[in-house]
């Protein structure tokens, strides 16, 4: 079983940033899952942010390529996503996935249907 708990949302005005971190709990080094970074506004379907696989390979969504920075503390058991330049369209909920098997970070894009284990979310709320 793997528990997941978003933290480091808030509200700031365009141009800022925030960092959000999801703490692991798990069985095993969670350093060895696929994990990733979704994000959803009410009413729409959740939408793959970045994405960081057990070797460190990254993906990123091109709306977010350049302003955020995906990276994990495996001593830590904790996923970290740096966000920059933030944008008044970046306000969602964000949430934390993991991938036990890995096979989320074979496919071409995020993709939520792959990841078992999510976290409650974070909000993140960006003002013009």
């Amino acid at each position: 079983q793997v528990h997941l708990m978003e933290s480091g949302g808030g509200s700031v005005q365009n141009g800022g940033s925030l960092r959000l971190s999801c703490a692991v709990t798990t069985y095993t080094p969670s350093s060895y899952y696929c994990m990733a970074w979704f994000r959803q506004a009410p009413g729409k379907e959740r939408e793959g942010v970045a994405r960081i696989d057990s070797d460190g390979g990254i993906t990123y969504a091109d709306s977010v390529k350049g302003r955020f920075t995906i990276s994990k503390d495996g001593a830590k058991n904790t996923l970290y996503l740096q966000m920059d330049s933030l944008k008044p369209e970046d306000s969602d909920m964000y949430y934390c996935a993991s991938d036990p098997v890995g096979g989320a970070c074979a496919a071409r894009t995020i993709v939520p249907g792959y990841f078992h284990y999510w976290g409650q979310g974070t909000q993140v709320t960006v003002s013009s």
